[in-house]
Parts: structure tokens; C-alpha cells; sequence
């Protein structure tokens, strides 16, 4: 990557931990943390509202434009596709609130359906007016902001859905990961119940995924779509291992029907705690970045050059569990981590 780094530019906000950081897709200076008093563990949590601030010398400085307040922690943060200034966050209380930075205090719409709390939230790239959300409920709720319910649910697993995230590739196709280790692709034109010994449509209704992948044999926390190869998808967790795999095989699926399956091509071996975020690069089709509770953000290729190394480079400036990590969409290998000490920092790798 880049042998000459400048240091990092960082922000603290003191009092609360973050747990996800989005870069803006229509402004290259701003940024969204989402954040929770107490570790996320009881107590309200916060909006913040952060630019970057170029330099001198490939340095910068960032700053703290505002602030919103919530009732509960505030879990994940995606950008409005259509609206510049609006966002979307979940929240520990179960409740998905819709903001805009151009007015202060209160959010412009909330919704609350899921019956536990609001782990990840996702707005689609090619269908702009829907956004996803995942719930420690088991649920996947798919929404529009003009509608005052939810348009979709999925039943996706039977335990807490720690992440839910959009093809970039095909407006339809859904992927998502849970503490039961899989990793499900779902078809929304395709909806349907499974069938099976675990399940029955009254009782226990599961929807239909047409490609189950068993990635982990402990909890998957993260995983994200290859923005390049359409059926790639890098997954992660609890056994601390970064693994890319291969997931063509959907594309032979009839609609309804249910495949097991995915081949993992690559394991990328080297956090020494569990990974709470993966992040493929917006600019480069073998890049990648994940974030763990070992205090360090890496970055990773997932094919190196001959007698090259997978690990490119490790971020620790760190002091608590990094919770989040996130490439700027227009300056190629620009990051920005976030973490429990409640610090934010911006680098490039």
C-alpha cells in the first residue's frame, strides 16, 4: 500500500464508545459515528456529526460539527443513497430513527417493530430508496422512508441477525450473518417459508434462504459483499478469522429453493480476538479491511503477490475494542476506525 504514512488524524468523544462509523457517498469530508454511553450496556447514546479537515503535507484534522441525542445506544449508522443530509441509525431499544443534519435535535421519523435491539443498518446503492435493518430479534426489516411500517420482513434465522447488507450488484439479493455461525443469501423476489424439523410457518417461522453458508461453528458478526466479483463475500467473528468465500453457486438456485454450500477461497488468520467488522475496498478488488476486539484495524490482501503476505498493514493506535471500520468512497485507501475508548481516527493505509 503506501510506505509513507502521515500519522492519523483522531477525535475523542468522551463518555461514549462507538460502535460504527459510515463515510458520507455524496461528501468526501463527512463522516457519521454512532455511540453508546456505558459500553453500550445500559444508558442512552449519541449521533455524532464529524468533518475532515485536510492539512498540510497529506496530514489532517477532524472536527465535531454536531451532535444528537438518543435514548438508547445507538448500535449502527448508514447514509441516505437519495438525501444528502440523511441517515439512518438502530438502536438498543429496538427503534430505527431517520435524521437530517440540517435540523437540530430530534430526528424526522422513527419506526419500531423490531422486538429487540437493532444491531445493523444498510441502505441499498441501486435500490435508493430502501434501506435494511437486523435485529437481535432474528428479524430483517426492509423499509422505505416515506412508508410509515415496515415493507418486508424476513424471518432469517432463529437467533440475534448481528448484520443484514444489500448486493451491490443485483437491487434484489440480501445477505446476512448470526450468532448461529451462517452466513443466509436471501432472494426478495423469492420470498418463502423453510421447511424443516426446526421450523414450522406458525410457531417458529423461518423465511427461505436460497444459499445457507455454514462459515463459523461460533457467531458470525460481520460480513460484507466484494464490490467487484459479484458473488464474493468476506465473513467474520467470533473465532477470529477473516475467510472469503465463493458464492456462485446461487445463481443456479431455483426461486424457492434452498442450496447449502459456499467455498471458501481464502483464510486470513491473525486477530487475536474476535473481528467485529469486515470492509471491502471501494477501489480495489483484493483489498480489505476488518476491525477487532484486539485493539487493532489490519488491512488485508486476499491476493498477494507471489511471496507476498495477506496482512498489509495493522492500526493500533487504539486503546478498547475497535468496533468499526470504514473506506472513504472517493479517496482511494482512506479509512476511518472507531472503538469503545471513544476515539475516532482517520488513516490512510
Amino acid at each position: 500500500m503506501n510506505p509513507t504514512r502521515p500519522p492519523p488524524a483522531g477525535l475523542q468523544t468522551p463518555g461514549f464508545a462507538h460502535y460504527s462509523v459510515a463515510w458520507s457517498p455524496f461528501h468526501n469530508s463527512r463522516i457519521a459515528l454512532a455511540s453508546a454511553a456505558n459500553f453500550g450496556l445500559v444508558g442512552n447514546g449519541r449521533l455524532h456529526m464529524v468533518s475532515l479537515i485536510p492539512g498540510v503535507g497529506g496530514s489532517s484534522a477532524v472536527k465535531l460539527d454536531k451532535q444528537y441525542e438518543s435514548q438508547d445506544a445507538v448500535y449502527d449508522v448508514a447514509w441516505s443513497e437519495i438525501h444528502e443530509n440523511q441517515l439512518v441509525t438502530g438502536s438498543g431499544d429496538g427503534t430505527i430513527k431517520l435524521w437530517d443534519v440540517m435540523l437540530n435535535d430530534f430526528p424526522i421519523r422513527s419506526w419500531h417493530e423490531h422486538s429487540r435491539e437493532v444491531f445493523s443498518v444498510d441502505w441499498s446503492n441501486i435500490k435508493k430508496d430502501t434501506f435494511a435493518s437486523s435485529s437481535w430479534d432474528g428479524n430483517v426489516k426492509l423499509w422505505t422512508p416515506e412508508m410509515p411500517r415496515s415493507v418486508t420482513t424476513l424471518h432469517a434465522h432463529l437467533s440475534c441477525v448481528y448484520q443484514a447488507i444489500f448486493s451491490p450488484h443485483q437491487p434484489d439479493i440480501l445477505a446476512t450473518c448470526s450468532t448461529d455461525g451462517t452466513m443466509k443469501i436471501f432472494d426478495l423476489r423469492s420470498p418463502s417459508y423453510a421447511t424443516g424439523p426446526a421450523t414450522n410457518s406458525f410457531t417458529h417461522p423461518l423465511s427461505a434462504a436460497v444459499l445457507t453458508v455454514p462459515a463459523s461453528g461460533t457467531e458470525l458478526l460481520t460480513l460484507d459483499w466484494n464490490k467487484y466479483q459479484p458473488f464474493v463475500l468476506a465473513t467474520a467473528g467470533v473465532d477470529k478469522m477473516v475467510k472469503v468465500w465463493d458464492c456462485r453457486m446461487v445463481q443456479s438456485a431455483q426461486p424457492g429453493a434452498q442450496a447449502v454450500g459456499g467455498l471458501c477461497e481464502v483464510q486470513l488468520p491473525g486477530h487475536e480476538y474476535a473481528v467485529r467488522k469486515v470492509q471491502w475496498s471501494p477501489h480495489r478488488p483484493d483489498i480489505l479491511a476488518t476491525a477487532s476486539y484486539d485493539m487493532t484495524c489490519r488491512i488485508w490482501s486476499s491476493n498477494p503477490s507471489a511471496g507476498g503476505s495477506n496482512l498489509l498493514h495493522v492500526h493500533d493506535p487504539h486503546t478498547e475494542f475497535v468496533a468499526g471500520c470504514s473506506w472513504s468512497l472517493y479517496d482511494e485507501g482512506l479509512l476511518a476506525s472507531c472503538g469503545w475508548d471513544g476515539k475516532l481516527f482517520v488513516f490512510r493505509a
